[in-house]
């Protein structure tokens, strides 16, 4: 990951309503600095001997801040302000972009960006959750849940992917699959599950990233593939903190509890094998500095596209269905099951 001299001048400081509870010490140490700089510039006094060490403290803070969050601190994390989207990563990684719509069976979902690009020296095919940036395009994008067509336009798109011979780019960033009963009535289960199936056999080479949330089903419909990446303060879990707190305890406030519990933090994953690497985060989280963070995204999905495409494609699917095939405990007898 590019480090804090290559990012400083890029670094993004949080609106004080933005702050995080935990980050408040660095939002109050960064203001300092940001007042004697002024100080400097207004009245042309040498504070360089003042301003330095602060720096440097806050250099320190930041990684001593995010090295130490808990479970429920890297879930507001991935939820941050400022953080940055699927639709900001497409943007700042994409040299081309020629985005695709449609499902050609209900209607087209905007909660669910597909389209053709090049990223680098790569043609892929991205498919991506949307949640939008104001509340204008939050509200139509339903906060980045897509419904059974979203998913639907996906797999069309990358069977279309499939067709061309375009490596398939895939990012996650959604609370989950939308809920309501529209959504089950045109089949939502259905077409998560067929998403999974059909993504196993593509003979082309697969990379998703979890950049946000990864909640539930609604993840693992543009989830299977030979690489899944992790930024390291996302999140990738059955259901939400708060979900599984009123589930297990009738109490959404005990959502600290559930994150615990659920193992969601991204070392975890790495070591569960549930991901294959975790993609550190500049300046201590992606918020802080999203440009740095995009570019970063993007050198890694190149050097794994370059990767995956000097594997063969039959041993590349033989990977793909091992890889997921392992994940979990199997018991050999019933007796240990007992």
């Amino acid at each position: 990951m590019a480090d804090s001299k290559s990012t400083k001048n890029t670094t993004r400081t949080p609106k004080a309503h933005e702050v995080l509870d935990f980050e408040r010490p660095i939002h109050e140490l960064e203001g300092k600095i940001a007042e004697l700089e002024a100080l400097s510039s207004d009245t042309n006094l040498k504070l360089g001997g003042e301003i330095t060490p602060l720096k440097h403290r806050l250099n320190r803070l930041v990684q001593e801040v995010f090295r130490a969050i808990s479970p429920w601190q890297q879930v507001q994390v991935a939820r941050a302000a400022g953080r940055p989207l699927c639709e900001d990563f497409v943007e700042g990684m994409c040299d081309e972009l020629v985005e695709l719509h449609g499902d050609r069976n209900f209607r087209d979902d905007p909660a669910m960006m597909t389209a053709i690009a090049r990223i680098g020296s790569h043609r892929v095919m991205v498919v991506a959750h949307r949640k939008g940036r104001d509340t204008r395009e939050k509200i139509k994008a339903h906060f980045g849940c897509a419904h059974p067509e979203g998913y639907r336009k996906a797999l069309r798109k990358m069977k279309l992917a499939e067709k061309f011979g375009l490596p398939i780019v895939a990012l996650i960033n959604t609370p989950g699959a939308y809920p309501g009963i529209g959504a089950e009535e045109r089949g939502q289960g259905w077409a998560i599950a067929e998403n999974m199936q059909a993504m196993f056999a593509l003979k082309v080479p697969i990379v998703s990233i979890v950049v946000g949330e990864g909640g539930s089903g609604g993840a693992l419909g543009i989830g299977v593939a030979d690489r899944v990446l992790m930024m390291e303060h996302a999140y990738y879990s059955v259901i939400s903190p708060e979900g599984c707190a009123a589930i297990l305890w009738g109490d959404a406030k005990r959502a600290p509890d559930a994150a615990k519990a659920l193992r969601l933090c991204s070392k975890d994953l790495l070591s569960f094998g549930v991901v294959d690497a975790v993609l550190e985060e500049p300046v201590g989280a992606a918020h802080r500095a999203p440009a740095a963070a995009v570019q970063e995204l993007k050198r890694v999905i190149i050097e794994q596209l370059d990767q995956l495409g000097r594997v063969p494609m039959a041993e590349l699917l033989d990977m793909r269905f091992k890889k997921f095939r392992a994940m979990g405990t199997l018991f050999a007898d019933a007796a240990a099951v007992r």
